[in-house]
């Protein structure tokens, strides 16, 4: 007889029959029959779903996060870090060291801010003109004003503000986050990442991967749009029925076949997304569906503005998200390259004017909404981009600034975040970090700490190590700003 696989037509004839044995079967039991069945690769250990709700290392503020991700580098002096000293030295030549783009340099021409600035709050927080809605605000937001990175070039700058590291192939840090917390809505990605309809950054899904780990830390990606989530329609002719005994009977062959393969897991990641698509199929459409929200809802994320709309879409659904139990939200301002994001190399005043107007509406209106619901004490919201922008300006001519990783704002809200603080300080053309500086690295552990995760602690073991995604060496969360 012959040979298939290593089988005689005997036996693959019969464990095909079993199979569709198996499938009819399916149909007729529940669920929890075949989960209590189920075993890992090592054919003894029970398996356990890998998106399970876990208990965080010690009682948690937060329970989801919101990243808002003004890709390209929003220019800190001209939005939250107010330098008075700058107004009317317009085009001075200073001697100032700075790193960007345009390698390193000693001297340059002062481009001083734009935009006027105004206090606002009962903090007193000086905040640009750019962000007129935003400012209302600032009694529920702490800012960090030391932040630094590692590079000043984009591609490595944004890994690192994703993953810790300036090379790819690190989990991000939404896969980190539900590697340690899991979903509390098993029909519902944990991880989601929603781009600027222009496009997406310049490195890539490198910024929303789970790297080493299971892809079941994977982002997805949705839209906010009449077609939220790609290919999620079930097909012509498959009914919901076939599709789950289709699932049950690729879960018994994965079973029947663990011990002998010795390692079933890229199989059980791939039945894992098989599994979260069917149940999306009946989740997604409920939860991606604005057109239920009244109207001073739309209003207030800006949706009725064409200028605000996209953007206001995407944070009322990352509202709706958190809502139903989605751990991880990355919402990127900016697309493609140049001045399509915040990568003001050219003309300072048009690039900024342009995407602060498309998110400042909807982003104040995000921060309110989930106030008023009583969401906000346990959703995290974190603001920026992966570095800030030089005090001089890039060319002779112009007003356009390079890159700088010395020194740039980020800000935090929500879930074990104290308002109306700010931490750091820049120098006083706001060129680098001259007051308590902050690394990308102490940004992850605030995270981190927020939600219950002892940054020190969270760890999986790969190529001999326990990788961390804070790195080897002890980091402390920037408790100034930790309610």
């Amino acid at each position: 007889m012959g040979n298939f696989c290593g089988r005689t037509r005997r036996q693959f004839l019969w464990e095909m029959g079993a199979g569709f044995f198996g499938t009819a079967l399916a149909g007729l039991l529940e669920e929890s029959f075949f989960a209590q069945q189920a075993r890992a690769a090592d054919g003894v250990t029970r398996w356990q779903n890998p998106l399970a709700p876990k208990k965080p290392h010690f009682p948690a503020k937060a329970r989801s996060v919101i990243f808002l991700y003004m890709y390209g580098g929003p220019s800190h002096i001209d939005t939250f870090d107010y330098k008075p000293d700058m107004y009317g030295r317009d085009n001075q030549t200073v001697q100032v060291k700075t790193f960007g783009r345009g390698g390193h340099r000693n001297v340059g021409r002062i481009v001083e801010p734009r935009w006027k600035f105004r206090q606002y709050g009962q903090c007193g927080k000086w905040v640009s003109d750019l962000f007129p809605h935003l400012a209302t605000c600032v009694d529920d937001i702490a800012f960090i004003h030391s932040m630094t990175a590692d590079s000043p070039i984009h591609g490595s700058a944004m890994l690192q503000m994703n993953t810790g590291r300036i090379l790819s192939g690190s989990p991000c840090l939404g896969s980190w986050v539900n590697y340690g917390l899991g979903t509390e809505n098993e029909n519902l990605p944990g991880f989601v990442v929603m781009l600027d309809p222009r496009g997406g950054p310049i490195s890539g899904p490198k910024n929303w991967s789970s790297g080493y780990m299971p892809a079941t830390y994977q982002a997805t990606t949705i839209t906010a749009t009449d077609t939220p989530i790609l290919d999620l329609k079930r097909p012509d002719g498959v009914s919901e029925q076939m599709q789950r005994r289709m699932l049950d009977a690729l879960r018994d062959y994965n079973q029947m076949h663990a011990v002998s393969r010795g390692d079933n897991s890229d199989l059980a990641a791939r039945i894992a997304s098989y599994e979260l698509a069917f149940k999306m199929q009946a989740a997604a459409p409920e939860a991606t569906d604005l057109s239920k929200e009244p109207e001073y809802i739309r209003e207030l994320y800006g949706i009725n503005d064409k200028r605000s709309e996209a953007f206001g879409r995407q944070c009322l659904m990352a509202r709706r998200l958190v809502e139903r139990g989605v751990r991880f939200i990355q919402i990127y301002s900016g697309g493609s390259h140049n001045d399509a994001n915040w990568d003001a190399h050219g003309d300072l005043v048009a690039n900024h004017t342009l995407h602060a107007g498309e998110t400042d509406k909807p982003i104040a209106g995000l921060i309110k909404d989930l106030k008023q619901r009583g969401l906000l004490d346990s959703t995290l919201i974190v603001w920026g981009g992966e570095f800030g922008r030089q005090p001089v300006a890039e060319y002779a001519e112009g007003t356009g600034r390079d890159h700088n990783a010395y020194g740039f704002t980020m800000w935090m809200a929500g879930g074990g975040i104290k308002g109306g603080v700010s931490v750091g300080q820049t120098d006083e053309l706001g060129s680098r970090a001259v007051e308590s500086p902050f690394h990308v690295k102490h940004l992850h552990a605030t995270i981190l700490t927020c939600l219950g995760l002892d940054p020190n602690r969270l760890s999986y073991f790969y190529a001999g190590l326990d990788q961390k995604l804070v790195g080897v060496e002890r980091v402390e969360p920037i408790r100034q700003i930790l309610a």
